[in-house]
């Protein structure tokens, strides 16, 4: 056997070949569902001790935007119910106490999983983890630079004599899908990757859709973005586009040295 067989049928033995009963899966979902929940928790008690700075930090387009108009009561972040403020401060601990806590849950779920992965799911699972989170956050850090923008402009269509009164809740919900939405849309280069590794899609396929994806990205850039934010939607539509070509030239690239692989080992076979 050569050493390109060995190395190919290596990869599709179990990472650890360790045999667990019903009862050993149940216990070890246990443990890890704990640790995780334990995380979470503590994750949530620090972040409800920095809602304070999150607010403000979050908050500080409304500011702008007084200090603008000149009347700070014309702008202003209002709650509507005994417990808004309560339920706000919860909403952002939950979510920062989410993230905080990623390594910890992440890590859970990774060494459940892993056991049953061949070592070459594991390397995928590895490549596409160490790929997405900074993509992730990326493009959480652009929503995070859009946001003030965005606010400004639309309380720039406010008409004169009247005021802006920001629902907390709302306007949390708005910062929160916000971040998130742009987040996922950075990640979506990673997933064509692997349908290209899974064997779903090629590289020449992928990039056969430059004109549908140029289209998404877009369409997606403007429904992000105001209308009237020409600049933001640009700029996140040209993102995106480079992500999809970043994508489909290294779906290119496997789909290369995969068939140099499989030739490789179809000469040592004959």
């Amino acid at each position: 056997m050569t050493t390109t067989e060995r190395d190919a049928k290596s990869d599709d033995v179990p990472y650890r070949d360790k045999r667990m009963t019903l009862g050993d899966h149940l216990r070890e979902f246990r443990k890890r569902v704990l640790i995780a929940a334990a995380a979470l928790v503590v994750g949530m008690i620090v972040s409800f001790i920095l809602t304070d700075g999150i607010i403000w930090a979050m908050t500080e387009p409304i500011r702008v935007v007084a200090e603008r108009r000149g009347d700070e009561g014309a702008v202003t972040l209002m709650f509507a119910t005994v417990t808004s403020a309560f339920d706000l401060r919860i909403r952002i601990a939950f979510a920062v106490g989410l993230l905080l806590s990623a390594p910890v849950w992440l890590w859970q779920i990774w060494a459940f999983l892993m056991p049953g992965l061949t070592r070459k799911e594991v390397r995928y699972t590895v490549g596409f983890v160490a790929a997405a989170v900074p993509l992730f956050f990326s493009g959480a850090f652009f929503g995070w630079i859009m946001l003030p923008h965005l606010v400004e402009l639309m309380a720039g269509f406010t008409p004169t004599g009247a005021s802006n009164f920001y629902d907390a809740k709302y306007y949390y919900d708005f910062t929160f899908k916000l971040l998130l939405v742009v987040g996922v849309s950075f990640v979506t280069p990673v997933f064509l990757v692997a349908l290209n590794l899974a064997g779903v899609m090629t590289g020449r396929e992928i990039m056969k859709g430059w004109r549908v994806a140029i289209v998404i990205a877009t369409v997606f850039a403007g429904a992000a973005t105001p209308a009237a934010d020409v600049v933001s939607m640009l700029v996140l539509a040209v993102i995106l586009t480079i992500l999809f070509f970043a994508a489909a030239g290294l779906s290119m690239l496997f789909d290369r040295r995969r068939g140099k692989r499989e030739a490789a080992l179809l000469g040592s076979a004959a």
